[in-house]
């Protein structure tokens, strides 16, 4: 049986400041804990590959200690032997930052279209990718053509992007994701693939039909980020996917498993200050916070026409006040009400 491990979107270098100007929780700590987390599950369950499916990073420019905490720990799985394979996303700038620990000869980066065979248990894999491309959906047929997918013989053969898929879904209403210049039609992808590898979005999803209801050919795989980077997120369990490849009797047999990551609760705190006067607002934010879990991440969201009033009489550290230093808390405004 060969073993991949999928997993995407980790963003590290989120809330972690080289020199922080406030002494606070930072949640950084956490998207790399559980990055860690997911390659040293790589490395004790001795998978055979690792891919990453783009946004390693939360944005083109870390700080040079967050990249090698990052690439060390991607070069000691190479090192083990185990192949490595990342896409560039979108919060890269589809180009990873470089580093001597990405010459190491089982770390792939697509950072063009390209194709990668890989022998394992006998048997032919090979994964073509690309970095993430803006208004993709006119550019995917000449970017797949690129690859050069069509000139390797596989026994099962991935594509792998960071890019929304028609179909994929996020929020707490479900947005579904439908014809657009940034979106590509899951049916476009041709049959010959085993599946498709995909980061970008960040609820874990697998699509298997397209938006009229057809059966896709190739399963498009999506496995959600390692943590919560928005409150859109706070009802979505993080993951990471473990794809099983075997054959028998003849026949190819695959098989996604879903690993749920730790999170801390993430809650969304709506305060109408139209019903309040404006120096009970903050009283009324501390009552609420009282309420949960002192470990919470928490959005406070202020609605009503009033709302950007108020939100200016709040400083930061006054609204950091009415917390435990345990919990995570931001603030916002909405001039009109909006869903919980």
């Amino acid at each position: 049986m060969i073993k991949i491990l999928f997993f995407g979107d980790s963003h590290l270098g989120y809330d972690l400041p080289v020199r922080p100007r406030i002494e606070r929780r930072r949640r950084g700590e956490e998207f790399f804990s559980n990055y860690l987390f997911i390659l040293d599950y790589a490395r004790r369950q001795k998978v055979d590959l690792v891919v990453h499916g783009g946004d390693l990073f939360y944005r083109s420019k870390v700080p040079a200690r967050i990249v090698d905490k990052a690439y060390s720990a991607l070069y000691e799985i190479a090192a083990r032997g185990i192949p490595v394979y990342i896409v560039p996303g979108n919060h890269e700038r589809s180009r990873l930052p470089e580093h001597l620990c990405l010459a190491h000869d089982k770390i792939r980066v697509f950072d063009r279209p390209a194709t990668f065979v890989q022998q394992v248990e006998g048997r032919q894999i090979a994964f073509s990718g690309f970095p993430f491309a803006r208004s993709v959906r006119d550019k995917f047929p000449a970017l797949l053509r690129q690859t050069g997918w069509e000139d390797v013989q596989a026994e099962a053969h991935f594509l792998c992007t960071h890019q929304t898929f028609e179909g994929a879904q996020v929020g707490p209403v479900d947005f579904t994701f439908r014809a657009g210049q940034d979106n590509i039609p899951p049916e476009w992808v041709p049959e010959e693939f085993t599946a498709v590898l995909s980061g970008h979005i960040h609820r874990a999803q697998q699509l298997t039909h397209t938006l009229s209801g057809e059966e896709l050919a190739v399963p498009v795989i999506y496995p959600g980020s390692i943590e919560r980077t928005s409150v859109a997120e706070r009802f979505e369990e993080k993951s990471f996917k473990m794809i099983h490849l075997w054959w028998e009797g003849g026949r190819f047999f695959q098989e996604v498993e879903t690993h749920p990551l730790p999170t801390r609760p993430m809650v969304k705190v709506t305060v109408p200050v139209e019903e309040y006067p404006p120096d009970q607002v903050l009283v009324h934010i501390q009552g609420q916070l009282s309420l949960l879990k002192p470990d919470a991440v928490v959005r406070v969201e202020l609605i009503g026409r009033r709302a950007e009033q108020v939100q200016r009489s709040i400083s930061a550290a006054a609204l950091r006040s009415c917390a435990p230093g345990s919990m995570n808390i931001s603030f916002g405004f909405k001039l009109r009400a909006t869903a919980p």
